[in-house]
């Protein structure tokens, strides 16, 4: 018969491998790089974008170029928006130190679109994005430089009244976009339409897939 003190040993033996084969198999939530996506739309084919010429909200170029050797999340959006972009931006400044830990030699970049040129100068898209983070960008123009950008993304945007109401509002696309080092465009993290919920894309979804996406695409 075994000692108590064999058994003992046999016990704590096989709890170290349960615990070691569990940490292989199961690690850590916010280590776990899954092999798809779970959350995010991924496009058949990753899209080429056109050139284009923006300014952003230093009232400086902003080009196609700005895209290439980061990770970009887009959101097409403006800054009198009154509900779903700045509960977006929220969902994303909140996420965002964790996006810029996520091991790459590509650093993320969150990018609101505005597709308010008439009301969203430099000035006032400097003010509105530093509002959620100072390392965000804004960036908006004229709309024949928008409208095939926001369109070649999987997007939409459209006036759904005059814009000579001071208040018109913007009808627009709720998704948020992945764009990956080459200026292409991966797929969408759509938002959920729920009763009674804004349709917002949620940032612990989109922080989920990340790791993912940047090690697998």
């Amino acid at each position: 018969n075994m000692t108590k003190f064999q058994a003992g040993l046999l016990a704590f033996v096989a709890l170290i491998i349960g615990v070691i084969v569990a940490v292989n198999i199961a690690p850590p939530g916010q280590n776990v790089v899954q092999s798809e996506p779970q959350h995010l739309s991924v496009y058949p084919q990753p899209r080429a974008l056109p050139d284009f010429i923006l300014k952003d909200h230093n009232n400086a170029d902003f080009k196609r170029d700005a895209l290439l050797d980061h990770w970009s999340l887009v959101f097409v959006g403006y800054t009198y928006c009154p509900d779903i972009c700045p509960t977006t931006l929220a969902e994303l400044t909140a996420i965002y130190p964790k996006l810029k830990a996520i091991p790459t030699d590509y650093p993320v970049q969150v990018i609101l679109l505005s597709v308010d040129p008439k009301r969203d100068s430099p000035a006032r898209l400097n003010e509105y994005i530093n509002f959620f983070d100072p390392e965000f960008i804004a960036a908006s123009g004229e709309h024949a430089q928008l409208f095939p950008l926001v369109r070649a993304m999987g997007m939409m945007y459209s006036m759904s009244e005059s814009t000579d109401n001071p208040d018109y509002l913007v009808d627009h696309s709720s998704s948020v976009v992945v764009i990956n080092p080459k200026a292409q465009v991966l797929g969408r993290f759509k938002a959920e339409f729920v009763a009674g919920k804004l349709p917002v894309s949620e940032g612990q979804k989109i922080l989920a897939d990340m790791p993912t996406v940047i090690a697998n695409y």
